[in-house]
């Protein structure tokens, strides 16, 4: 099987909120009312003046992994002293597809945009599930989220 990678087009979007929606129903989020308007206008504001980026990963077709990457910035602090930071959100693999990789290539392609918009950390508030991974990439705990010096 043959995995393509390849950055979310406003084409692909609607798959990606239902992919979205449904890590966040995995990881026990409850739902009280509709997700999908607010994600909808998120994403196309932030891709748009390119504040959110995402990878995707395509197998038979479809898209079987997602990545996001959400860029803010703070006032520069010891930690970062650019005061950007890249936020990583929406970390999905198809559960048939899990193991194979590429939640690890995926982190590695958003990592690397973090870098490139000049990000000095990257956070993520993690899943259980997730927590194995981001440690084997070198995010180290920090309070309340993961944290990634770049």
């Amino acid at each position: 099987m043959t995995v393509e990678y390849r950055r979310l087009t406003e084409k692909e979007l609607d798959t990606f909120i239902e992919m979205r929606i449904n890590q966040l129903r995995e990881e026990g989020a409850e739902e009280d009312f509709d997700l999908r308007p607010a994600l909808e206008d998120y994403y196309h504001r932030h891709m748009a003046d390119g504040t959110f980026v995402s990878w995707l990963a395509v197998a038979e077709g479809r898209i079987v992994g997602t990545s996001g990457m959400s860029f803010v910035e703070k006032p520069p602090y010891f930690g970062c002293p650019s005061g950007r930071i890249g936020l990583l959100s929406s970390m999905f693999t198809d559960p048939d597809y899990r193991r194979m990789g590429i939640a690890r290539e995926l982190l590695h392609r958003v990592v690397e945009e973090a870098r490139k918009y000049g990000c000095g950390t990257v956070q993520i508030t993690a899943s259980d599930m997730g927590v194995k991974l981001y440690t084997s990439y070198g995010f180290v705990h920090n309070g309340n989220f993961m944290q990634y010096k770049l």
